[in-house]
């Protein structure tokens, strides 16, 4: 049996092709799907599209069928009691829960979601994340916690684990989209 020895430009060749290529292989791995949506609601709302990318990649993975344990539905995982109070909040009138996983109403509530979020914490993205995860309720009992928040408005420390988790993960996700992806503002 013969043995076939490696060759030291078979070797850069592969590095060569194989760094040429992460853009396309990341982007396999942190894919986008209905950036018209994303775009449209993202403008008309006045959030970050790279924001809703990355929280779509945390909450459903671009799955627009996900159900989580907690009965959270869609692209951006809203659950129903919070899907109910949106679309009273928005203004829509007739709101069927079923049609939660319709990719434009599940982003487009998401959205507006997000922005009354950062709106309420003044732009601070942590908290807004936070409570999208864990709930407002939740985050201001945290800020009124001195271990949560040195000055009642700014998350210092966040008890749950899996919201500790969720921040981290979209804010890389964000800085990840962000290398990938040149999102153009829609016209």
């Amino acid at each position: 049996m013969k043995v076939l020895k490696w060759k030291p430009w078979i070797f850069t060749i592969l590095l060569i092709v194989l760094f040429v290529n992460i853009p396309n292989l990341a982007r396999l791995i942190y894919p986008v799907q209905y950036i018209d949506h994303i775009k449209k609601q993202a403008e008309e709302y006045h959030v970050d599209p790279y924001l809703i990318m990355s929280m779509i990649k945390a909450e459903s993975n671009f799955d627009k069928d996900a159900v989580s344990h907690r009965k959270a539905t869609g692209l951006m995982q809203i659950t129903e009691p919070t899907a109910n109070w949106l679309a009273q909040r928005m203004g829509i009138e007739d709101f069927q829960y079923a049609n939660i996983t319709d990719p434009s109403i599940n982003i487009e509530m998401g959205c507006y979601y997000m922005a009354y979020l950062l709106d309420l914490y003044q732009g601070d993205k942590k908290n807004a994340l936070a409570a999208y995860n864990a709930g407002e309720g939740t985050v201001g009992q945290w800020l009124l916690d001195e271990a949560c928040s040195k000055d009642g408005k700014t998350l210092t420390y966040v008890p749950y684990p899996e919201t500790r988790h969720y921040i981290a993960q979209v804010s890389n996700n964000e800085t990840i989209y962000r290398l990938l992806y040149n999102i153009k503002p829609s016209a």
